[in-house]
């Protein structure tokens, strides 16, 4: 089940973009999706395509969020991580402060 809205998708691929250390620019170039539209997408001003979601998830840097993005889950134990878990030490938002609670209730 997706816990995920694709609404959400834009703030998402804003906090994993963020993340890497990423200039709004300097994702569009890394993944070919024009500045504008990654814009759009932050502001949450469109949803997030499957074409969109599969140019990011083409390059190897972006793959360890999938599940976080897609179903609002890390499983670090499978390289499955949230932003708020890579390894530049990204300050926490209240969205990867939930996915942090949800891994250790799971842990416990």
């Amino acid at each position: 089940m997706d816990n995920t809205k694709s609404s959400d998708r834009g703030q998402k691929l804003r906090e994993i973009r963020k993340a890497e250390g990423l200039t709004q620019q300097q994702f569009s170039d890394l993944t070919g999706i024009s500045l504008s539209t990654i814009k759009n997408y932050e502001r949450g001003q469109y949803d997030v395509g499957l074409k969109v979601l599969d140019a990011v998830f083409e390059l190897e840097r972006f793959e360890k969020y999938m599940m976080w993005l897609m179903k609002g889950v890390a499983k670090p134990e499978l390289g499955q991580i949230a932003p708020a878990l890579s390894p530049d030490g990204y300050a926490h938002s209240e969205a990867f402060q939930a996915s942090i609670e949800t891994i250790k209730k799971s842990r416990r």
